[in-house]
């Protein structure tokens, strides 16, 4: 790709677009008014680019993504909202990611998150540093995704579910729930499958660490307490400690239930 100036022929970009000098944009692009794009970044050829974006450094843009459409939504009023990346991310072919509604106002991805082909990203979804999110996954409006979570191929994700950090949901899954963190989550209907394991132990977790985790999902999953029984149990037995706190926030603030 050569480092193709806002005025070229073949690439549409509006003049009040806040691009920085290095940025290379292929042919056929469009490139709208109220749009950032920072350093180092490199947009494909036949990308959209729609008013509200805020890309951000050394990202990679693929043919065909549409970035910052209006919402799928039928509340939505035209109201002033964004979409966000944040740096070191690749969207490739075909992603569409829509801006925020008033309700939050911003549909937002951190830093280094991969959204493979034909990924849709909804309004007002929050992604989290280091998402790898797999061909033709589906994320309805108000998503949230913590850190480090991956989604395999296809899978759909519905409306207001949140999934925990250093989570692995399998290919082809319906996730209607919430997903706590540090789990793989697949099967039809969608179910609690162990650790993550491999995830964790590549970022950094020791075997002490791994133990209290399985401890703790042991008295939610295996056990068959009542959820706030099992609550109960781990509040009162594991030693305090960042897995435990985090895993108990993250239950006790999930508003769609979670994952049995």
């Amino acid at each position: 790709m050569s480092n193709i100036r806002p005025h070229h022929l073949y690439a549409d970009i509006h003049p009040d677009a806040q691009i920085a000098k290095d940025v290379e944009i292929g042919p056929f692009t469009t490139i709208a008014d109220n749009v950032t794009i920072g350093n180092g970044t490199k947009i494909g050829s036949n990308v959209t680019i729609m008013s509200g974006a805020r890309i951000g450094e050394y990202c990679q843009i693929f043919p065909g993504a549409v970035i910052a459409a209006i919402p799928q939504d039928l509340k939505f009023q035209g109201e002033d909202t964004t979409a966000t990346i944040g740096d070191y991310c690749t969207i490739r072919e075909c992603v569409t990611i829509s801006r925020g509604t008033a309700a939050h106002g911003v549909t937002q991805i951190g830093n280094n998150a991969l959204l493979m082909a034909y990924v849709h990203v909804g309004h007002d979804c929050i992604i989290g540093d280091n998402a790898i999110i797999a061909n033709s996954v589906q994320l309805s409006g108000h998503v949230t995704l913590a850190d480090y979570v991956t989604i395999g191929g296809t899978a759909a994700v519905n409306q207001f579910v949140k999934i925990g950090a250093h989570t692995m949901v399998g290919g082809g899954s319906l996730v209607r729930k919430d997903i706590p963190p540090f789990i793989k989550a697949a099967r039809e209907p969608i179910k609690y499958c162990g650790l993550n394991v491999v995830g964790l132990k590549r970022h950094g977790f020791t075997t002490q660490q791994l133990a209290t985790i399985k401890w703790i999902y042991g008295f939610i999953f295996q056990h068959k307490f009542p959820l706030q029984e099992a609550i109960s149990q781990i509040t009162h037995i594991v030693p305090p400690g960042p897995e435990k706190r985090t895993i108990l926030r993250f239950i006790q603030a999930a508003t769609l239930g979670i994952i049995r």
